[in-house]
């Protein structure tokens, strides 16, 4: 285990090497008494586009408390999902903008400015009046839903039942890697896919794309419930793919991979965040007349609503969802399924508990300084991810934090080799 989360931390260094460049021009709004006032520092977009887009300020209101249920966390780290460069890139605004405000529809009032950010891991400045699980002060991560303001400023504000309380062997920047992935992967596998702790004992499960965000998680949640997992990824991430857990990996740049999946054993469960090409040739390799699911990630819905608009574009999602159950169905009795994400703190507590059990690690492939969102976008755009990229957000403020949990794991790993040592000199 301890190998293993040493391969995984590896990553998250990749970058540091951009810590040197430090934080000039920012300011964190606990210093300044005079922006104590009303405005918090954040990275927002003013309208849609490439990263140029991307727009520093200070001048952006703190989120208040507003409702008896919302806890205010004070922001130390936060990671971008690939859906953050979709939604810079105006993908779903017309969907989320009615989601943030269902009276939109009937105005033509601007959604911007934006805060993009989907994951946050931070502490607690304030609490709602019937906020019964939280207090100030205490260390949380959650996933921030798309049609809220993100994570990447100094502040955000949210519903008690989107927060958990943070892992203990957990930084803050290894802790922001994970809530996102979380909650998309239990929507998908236990809410699509049927799968839970109770029943995914030996039923065997393909991951395409398996070296992201979602796979590298999912993997690991997979292994902790007792499955058995296949996953598709190229030659270069085989090495962090097998050391979070997978039995089976099957290389595509080495050849056709739906000729080397013909070899194995089919499937109970596949999971694909890949889509396109991969949905017509993937379907084949899942049991039929099992009860077997297909769950993709990779829909229309939001795609089909910004080109044909809201009620063309959702009913052409239901008509193209419905025709594809029907006809998987009928043909070998496969269960056809949209997978999404899903805001749920208690599912987060179920995650915690395995985190600080040792058996999911945090895989950050990347970390950033505040000053430098423009450059984790670009990274994260470079496609071929390895985990996660982070965005530090209060890196002095964490950094003792981050001292005291790597002192921790070092403790532990040397009462880990004692008793290995003690059988060798013996």
């Amino acid at each position: 285990m301890a190998s293993a989360r040493l391969l995984c931390l590896s990553y998250a260094r990749a970058a540091s090497s951009s810590k040197a460049l430090g934080r000039a021009g920012w300011r964190n709004v606990c210093t300044s008494p005079s922006r104590l006032q009303g405005c918090m520092s954040a990275w927002v977009i003013d309208q849609y586009g490439t990263n140029g887009v991307l727009k520093y300020t200070e001048e952006i209101s703190i989120p208040t408390v507003s409702s008896p249920q919302e806890v205010m966390i004070k922001v130390h780290a936060a990671s971008l999902n690939p859906l953050d460069v979709s939604m810079r890139g105006g993908y779903g605004a017309k969907l989320l903008k009615l989601r943030r405000d269902p009276l939109s529809v009937m105005d033509s009032d601007s959604e911007f400015p934006l805060i993009l950010g989907r994951d946050v891991s931070g502490v607690v400045v304030d609490c709602g009046s019937e906020v019964t699980h939280f207090a100030p002060g205490d260390e949380v991560w959650a996933a921030v839903p798309p049609w809220k303001q993100g994570s990447l400023a100094e502040f955000v504000t949210l519903t008690e039942y989107e927060v958990s309380h943070k892992p203990k062997l957990l930084s803050h920047t290894e802790a922001a890697s994970i809530p996102y992935v979380a909650n998309t992967a239990l929507s998908a596998l236990v809410n699509a896919g049927g799968l839970c702790r109770d029943s995914a004992s030996n039923k065997r499960v393909l991951i395409t794309g398996g070296s992201g965000g979602v796979g590298t998680f999912t993997i690991q949640l997979l292994k902790a419930w007792g499955a058995n997992v296949t996953v598709t990824c190229s030659q270069n991430a085989e090495g962090l793919v097998r050391g979070l857990g997978a039995d089976e990996v099957v290389d595509y740049t080495a050849g056709d991979a739906a000729e080397q999946l013909e070899m194995m054993e089919k499937f109970d469960v596949i999971l694909d965040s890949v889509g396109g090409e991969t949905e017509q040739w993937v379907m084949g390799k899942l049991k039929p007349w099992s009860g077997a699911k297909y769950v993709t990630l990779v829909t229309p819905l939001l795609h089909n609503t910004d080109s044909m608009g809201l009620l063309d574009g959702a009913f052409r999602a239901v008509f193209t969802l419905n025709s594809k159950v029907t006809q998987n169905m009928i043909s070998s009795g496969i269960f056809y399924r949209w997978g999404f994400y899903a805001p749920d703190g208690p599912a987060l507590d179920e995650v915690s508990k395995l985190v600080d059990e040792g058996k999911i690690l945090p895989v950050v492939e990347a970390q950033f300084p505040f000053t430098q969102v423009p450059q984790a976008f670009q990274k994260l755009e470079e496609g071929h991810a390895r985990g996660k990229t982070v965005v530090r957000v209060a890196e002095e403020d964490d950094r003792q934090a981050e001292e005291l949990v790597q002192n921790s794991r070092t403790e532990t790993a040397e009462s880990e080799q004692e008793v290995p040592k003690t059988a060798k000199q013996h």
